[in-house]
């Protein structure tokens, strides 16, 4: 993946669903990592909150590295604007075909969101470790199923340093301060 050409969207890591979430507090330090990340390297993160009315607003962790946050009623994001907003998010310079995405619950909005930019064309790389369900079987069985269609599963430090490529990277120490600190 190029950073140059990626954007990175976190799906749906609401008050009122997080705590339903396995191991809640470590999918969200990951989700929280990865955007700090990618705002320390300019690579766009987007939002998405699904029904926010009943589900609340995402975490004030995942917000503060986000450029926007796109509300939804349809479990994919993609029926709800995400494909125009990426579309404009793009350039001639800067095409985003590379879509880093990682989210709750995994086997319903983020995999929902996942398939239509697959079938778009986009390259989507899933961090599973920054993804969460109620159920680790449904967790599994998500990134099994996005794996299938063409998604490729990843770690959050496998992004943050495919982004940097180098150790001689301007950025390299910054980033591996932000993953030491975690």
């Amino acid at each position: 993946m190029d950073r140059s050409r990626s954007v990175l969207v976190l799906v749906d890591y609401q008050e009122r669903l997080m705590p339903a979430i396995a191991e809640s507090a470590t999918v969200l330090a990951r989700a929280a990592l990865l955007g700090r990340v990618a705002a320390r390297l300019n690579v766009p993160v987007v939002a998405t909150a699904q029904n926010p009315d009943r589900l609340g607003p995402n975490l004030p962790e995942i917000v503060e590295s986000c450029e926007v946050v796109l509300d939804k009623m349809s479990f994919g994001a993609c029926a709800d604007g995400l494909t125009a907003h990426l579309t404009n998010l793009g350039s001639a310079d800067r095409p985003l075909a590379d879509v880093v995405i990682a989210g709750c619950e995994a086997h319903v909005c983020l995999l929902q969101t996942a398939l239509p930019l697959i079938t778009q064309g986009h390259r989507v790389w899933v961090a599973a470790d920054a993804s969460g369900s109620r159920r680790h079987s449904d967790h599994g069985l998500a990134m099994a199923r996005l794996h299938q269609a063409g998604a490729v599963i990843v770690s959050t430090e496998m992004v943050a340093f495919e982004w940097l490529r180098t150790c001689q990277d301007a950025d390299f120490k910054a980033v591996s301060a932000l993953i030491k600190a975690g």
